[in-house]
């Protein structure tokens, strides 16, 4: 066993001076950031501020007015023109080549720029990709180095480029190391080769490695080596029997180390050192998560109820859903997630204009158009599979007629209107077939039959949209019914994804079409799960649902998602804006499969003479539980002006039989580089479903825990053996260099 971090060989923070600076001495835009400009920030109509704003010579952070930085680190992408809704407000008075914005990591809100010219736009468009791709490109070696880089720039309190033993105190304190006095002087001393009374450069590396040296790390790469290196073939021993890999194994070592071997001089042997041990371990490949299952690895071409379908609700909503704002910005950050099922709720607005807003509250409203050209431009950057737009429609005749009008004109070709093949289907296609396809879940009349025959007529009968239909059931839910006719132009829309209204099981075995799409609140759903839950299973092995959150959920809180998901429920829809346990499990789930919003169920819970129930998994034919063993939970943390006292809460999500928690205790006044003996098992009954979270907080005897990070990650994408766990922060954005180390074991339960 053994508990360490990310220590390998490294050259202290001089790579920010190298990688970045030697890449950028040509690059004019780069150094025209180094000069800074005078540009103004835009927070609204009226705020519009001047700020000078500037690259540090770290090349990783922007200095702007009033002691505010910017970290490259945290910075997204790069919008030119007027690409935010702040920005188009003030199309009127700044050109768009002047109009830039900075998209941030996670929740944070956007930053809008106005540069005094194009050309100075231009530069730093140019410059904050160049940047941004810099960190991208980054190894695990780079990114350490830099974060150590940070951390001694944050204790430098005079600027000299060393430290003395009190700027080297204030540094512990940061990184959460609660040192002896004595032992942090004794190490100071030891790395003080130049005897200056400070460290400088290579010394602070020497201190550090110090620092972080773990004898138990060592033990274990004793075991199979010679004590100084791993030869290729103690490396496929060690690959072999702790991390049970499989395939070409001489393969493997072979490449670890030609990847991670920082000495020449080994590699020429074909052996890998302890620091080139280190750098492995600390890799994506010594990761806790398959990076076979990172890539598109599933069937795609399976029906689309086989799939579970990354789905948001209120997308439109950036905060709660009685006074929130609402924003294009809502539908941007969805899809750029992976999301491929956005919410759209319509309603007149002024000028014949359709608008969108959660309805008879005190949220925003925005145009109907807007959503539908955010959709139409951000649909398939990061995803080529197709996207649902479910529309809960409230308008008049009239402004339907507007509504279809902008889907066909924004949309064109990616609007699907009519069968693929052009005769009745008796299945729904798959992820495959619908690829660059944009479909519209609504209301319809008639069916695909009586579409292809073309005599549908303008319905004239009452529509209830799917939240109204709940709210029969829920007579506290915030909309009232709406009553209305239903314009042809609209319902021709509609394709596979008719909206119906549930009646039972029973009834939809009888009477329901493939391409009816029934929705469920949360509350609806579990009480059906309850009561039959086997036949909830095999209603969505042959149609899709919906569910969605209580409307008692005014703050936009999430329930867990794999609750629906047990059901076989495919589009569970959550508050996508709303961190926390249950977007942390969404976001798990579909981290796999390219992150291209699809998951192939399980085979038991596609196939229609199977009788899965999630409240008895026992009794499947090939029922085959598992234990997961969980030893040694280590981990580094930087949380600033405290020492925290960490704990790690492991939670098993699934069916009902497979939900547990279980709690490593916290190790006090360690945040830096804990461990602990503890050793976690859980018996997990369906593991083709099951969702390991892994929580690290800090332990407080008088108050709750405070959250430090988290990683959530399906079962079957886990490997086993020694591995990294890089945590996650709130928002779901990587916090590096914060991880925890793992052993793992699954095994079949005898």
């Amino acid at each position: 066993m053994f508990a360490f971090e990310f220590l390998r060989t490294m050259l202290y923070f001089l790579f920010v001076m190298t990688l970045f600076y030697a890449g950028s001495q040509g690059d004019d835009n780069l150094q025209a950031m180094l000069v800074g400009a005078m540009m103004r920030k835009i927070k609204s109509r009226n705020w519009k501020k001047q700020r000078y704003f500037k690259l540090e010579d770290d090349f990783m952070t922007i200095w702007y007015q009033s002691k505010k930085a910017v970290s490259v680190n945290d910075v997204e992408a790069v919008r030119e023109g007027h690409q935010s809704e702040v920005l188009l407000s003030i199309a009127d008075e700044f050109p768009p080549d002047r109009c830039f914005t900075l998209v941030f990591r996670g929740r944070r809100g956007n930053l809008d720029l106005v540069a005094e010219s194009a050309e100075e736009a231009q530069s730093w468009i140019w410059g904050m990709r160049k940047l941004i791709e810099n960190v991208e490109n980054m190894g695990e070696r780079e990114k350490l180095d830099q974060w150590i880089g940070e951390w001694f720039k944050k204790a430098d309190k005079n600027n000299d480029g060393r430290m003395n033993f009190k700027e080297v105190q204030d540094l512990l304190k940061m990184m959460n190391v609660d040192m002896n006095e004595h032992h942090a002087h004794h190490l100071f001393t030891m790395a003080d080769k130049s005897q200056s009374g400070t460290l400088e450069n290579d010394e602070f590396v020497l201190f550090y490695k110090m620092l972080t040296q773990r004898e138990d790390v060592l033990k274990v790469f004793q075991e199979y080596s010679d004590g100084q290196k791993l030869s290729q073939s103690n490396l496929e021993d060690f690959l072999r029997e702790e991390q049970l890999e499989g395939g070409d194994i001489q393969l493997h070592a072979k490449q670890l180390i030609e990847c991670y071997e920082p000495s020449d001089k080994a590699k020429r042997m074909n052996a890998m050192t302890f620091d080139g041990f280190l750098m492995y371990l600390g890799s994506a490949e010594g990761s806790i998560f398959n990076p076979q299952r990172r890539g598109i690895f599933q069937d795609m071409t399976q029906p689309l109820c086989h799939y579970f379908i990354s789905s948001s609700h209120n997308t439109y909503l950036m905060e709660d859903q009685l006074r929130g704002q609402s924003s294009v910005e809502g539908y941007i950050r969805a899809l750029n997630r992976g999301c491929r099922c956005v919410e759209v709720d319509c309603w007149d607005g002024a000028n014949g204009e359709p608008i969108v807003y959660h309805g008879h509250t005190f949220t925003s409203k925005i145009l109907f158009k807007d959503v539908v050209s955010a959709v139409g431009n951000y649909a398939f950057k990061v995803s080529q599979y197709p996207v649902i737009l479910s529309i809960e429609n409230h308008c008049s005749v009239e402004q339907q007629r507007v509504m279809a009008h902008h889907l066909n004109h924004i949309l064109g070709d990616r609007l699907l209107k009519t069968i693929l093949d052009g005769k009745t289907p008796i299945r729904l296609p798959s992820p495959e077939d619908l690829k660059g396809k944009i479909l519209v879940k609504a209301k319809k009349d008639g069916g695909l039959e009586q579409s292809l025959s073309g005599v549908v007529e303008d319905s004239l009968n009452g529509e209830v949209s799917d939240e109204d239909e709940a709210a029969e059931i829920d007579e506290n839910h915030p909309h009232h019914e709406s009553i209305h006719r239903r314009l042809k132009e609209l319902s021709d829309c509609v394709v596979y994804c008719k909206s119906v209204h549930f009646t039972s099981f029973k009834h939809s075995r009888i009477h329901s079409k493939f391409y009816e799409v029934a929705s469920f609140t949360e509350s609806k759903a579990r009480k059906h799960l309850r009561e039959a839950g086997a036949e909830f299973v095999h209603h969505n092995s042959r149609q899709l649902s919906r569910v969605y959150p209580s409307g008692f959920r005014t703050d936009s809180s999430n329930f867990n998602p794999q609750e629906m998901w047990n059901a076989g429920c495919q589009i569970v829809a959550l508050n996508f804006q709303t961190a926390g346990e249950g977007m942390d499990v969404n976001d798990g789930l579909f981290s796999q499969n390219g992150c291209c919003g699809y998951v192939l169920k399980p085979s038991f819970m596609r196939e229609a003479d199977i009788r899965f129930d999630p409240e008895m998994p026992q009794k499947r034919d090939d029922y085959h539980p598992v234990v997961l063993t969980i030893q040694q939970l280590p981990k580094v943390n930087i949380k600033e002006d405290s020492i925290v006292d960490p704990l790690v809460r492991v939670e098993v999500h699934g069916v009902p039989m497979d939900q547990a928690k279980q709690e490593t205790r916290y190790i006090e006044n360690n945040g830096f580089n804990p461990m602990w003996y503890d050793t976690l098992h859980f018996t997990i009954h369906t593991p083709e479903l099951a969702m390991v979270r892994f929580v690290v907080e800090d332990y407080d005897k008088t108050s709750k825990n405070d959250f430090v990070g988290q990683y959530t990650l399906p079962l079957s994408c886990m490997q086993q053996g020694y591995r990294h766990i890089h945590l996650l922060s709130k928002d779901g954005t990587s916090i590096p260099p914060s991880s925890l180390f793992v052993y793992l074991r699954i095994k079949h339960l005898e």
